[in-house]
C-alpha cells in the first residue's frame, strides 16, 4: 500500500511559516517609510517553492507605495526568511495588495443601507 503524498500539506505549512516570519520581519526589521502597518493576509507558494505570492492589507497609508516598498524590499525579506526557514529553496516574494477588507466594508455598508431602508418602509 502506497503512502499518500504529504506535499500539499507541507506546502500549507511552509506558507503558514512564511506568513508568520514575514509578519515579524516587516514589523521589526523593515525601515522603509512607505511600508506602514501591514497585515499579511495569506501566502500562496508554488509547488516547487520557487515563488510565493504574499497578500497583505494596510491599516493606513497608500497601497500603491506600500506595494512598491515591499516589492523593493523583497530581497531583504527573502534573505531574512533564508535565515529562519530550514528548507532548500526559499521562494522569491511577490507582494499583492488584498482588497478583501475594503470589499467587506462596502458590503456591510450596502447591507446596513438596505436594512435601514426596509425599516423605514415598515
Amino acid at each position: 500500500m502506497r503512502k499518500k503524498s504529504s506535499t500539499p500539506n507541507r506546502s500549507f505549512k511552509v506558507a503558514d511559516q512564511i506568513q508568520r516570519d514575514l509578519t515579524e520581519l516587516i514589523a521589526r526589521e523593515l525601515k522603509d517609510p512607505r511600508v506602514g502597518m501591514v497585515t499579511i493576509q495569506a501566502v500562496e507558494v508554488t509547488p516547487d517553492y520557487a515563488h510565493a505570492k504574499v497578500f497583505f492589507s494596510l491599516l493606513v497609508g497608500d497601497p500603491v507605495a506600500c506595494t512598491e516598498g515591499l516589492n523593493q524590499a523583497a530581497g531583504f525579506l527573502r534573505s531574512g526568511l533564508f535565515k529562519r526557514l530550514h528548507i532548500h529553496t526559499v521562494p522569491t516574494l511577490h507582494f499583492v495588495f488584498d482588497r478583501t477588507t475594503e470589499k467587506a466594508a462596502d458590503m456591510n455598508a450596502l447591507i446596513a443601507r438596505a436594512v435601514s431602508s426596509r425599516a423605514k418602509e415598515d
